[in-house]
């Protein structure tokens, strides 16, 4: 009778550790699935590359800083940039790698209106989707740049 005692306390043991062990897993991905959300980007760098009519074209390379540990495998990224209330051009950053509590700089293209006129209120609006183990999440970003950066990247005339 003792023997299967000190078995079952044995087992429940080993069970009610196994459980905190989940527990404590869920938890820390919850907090980092919270950390990964809180991405930041800037504009690293924008060039002109060509003009077409009344359309540019342009590189473009934003830094995004993961505070979280994990490490984020994006894929290619849409996003628009919205001057005043209204979309005045769109483009897409090709793949990359966040490393964990790291930055990297991400380039690609966009094309906007050469007439856009002189914009106060300027912003880049995406959403990026990271493989993280099993799962995908979107992360939404948006970027306000100040006046000055808004001139340098948006092409005025």
């Amino acid at each position: 009778m003792a023997f299967c005692r000190q078995a079952f306390m044995e087992r429940s043991r080993k069970v009610g550790l196994v459980a905190l062990f989940v527990a404590g897993m869920v938890a820390f991905g919850y907090t980092q699935y919270a950390s990964a959300t809180q991405i930041q980007v800037n504009i690293a760098q924008s060039e002109l590359l060509d003009e077409y009519g009344e359309r540019s074209r342009y590189d473009i390379v934003l830094e995004f800083e993961n505070p979280s540990l994990l490490l984020l495998t994006a894929g290619q990224t849409k996003f628009e940039i919205i001057a005043d209330g209204r979309t005045v051009g769109s483009g897409h950053l090709e793949p990359f790698t966040l490393p964990p509590l790291g930055s990297v700089h991400a380039s690609g293209t966009f094309e906007t209106d050469s007439d856009s006129g002189e914009s106060r209120n300027v912003k880049i609006s995406g959403t990026t989707e990271y493989d993280i183990l099993f799962a995908t999440i979107k992360v939404p970003f948006v970027h306000q740049p100040t006046e000055e950066q808004a001139r340098e990247f948006i092409h005025q005339n």
